[in-house]
């Protein structure tokens, strides 16, 4: 099932944090690299991601948090925002480490295309990591083509030659 969460206040926390359980460990070692306890580090990202989400991206324009969920358990999520009419960006797309290499991630990115659809026209913006081929992989399955050699993450309003620029277009036809 799709889930499209508007305000912070509907998140499940916990669940959300076991989809990026992966990512807040390997970011320990970036945000706090001095915390020996490795739990208590994880603590420290887990919180600092969800202080971002109250205090910042849920205050942005038309942002969501897309969420896969099977059974019960949230496996996959993303977030996306409006930068301007018909352009979103999409950040964080994660699926949990005991559920990847099933196609969750390609299903959320088509299934959430497929909601923007009904707007109307759009492009949906992403940026990934040029090493990250599993991802790139998943989002060109999902009909992502790779438009740049740098990646421009729209709320930093910076360019990464890291990533690549990917972009889903909709014409609405």
């Amino acid at each position: 099932m799709l889930l499209r969460i508007m305000k912070y206040c509907d998140l499940d926390e916990r669940k959300l944090m076991d989809v990026y359980s992966e990512s807040n460990y390997e970011n320990t070692d970036y945000f706090f690299p001095d915390e020996a306890d490795k739990d208590a580090a994880v603590r420290k990202v887990e919180a600092g991601f969800l202080d971002f989400l109250k205090d910042d991206f849920f205050s942005m324009t038309d942002a969501a948090y897309w969420i896969l969920e099977i059974d019960g358990v949230w496996v996959s999520a993303l977030r996306t925002c409006r930068v301007q009419k018909g352009l979103y960006y999409l950040e964080a797309l994660e699926t949990r480490p005991d559920h990847r290499r099933k196609g969750y991630g390609a299903i959320l990115l088509s299934s959430v295309a497929d909601s923007l659809k009904k707007d109307g026209p759009f492009r949906l913006c992403s940026c990934v990591s040029k090493r990250n081929i599993a991802s790139l992989k998943t989002h060109e399955k999902s009909g992502f083509l790779i438009v740049s050699e740098k990646g421009y993450d729209y709320l930093h309003e910076e360019a990464d030659d890291h990533d690549f620029g990917l972009e889903y277009c909709y014409s609405g036809a």
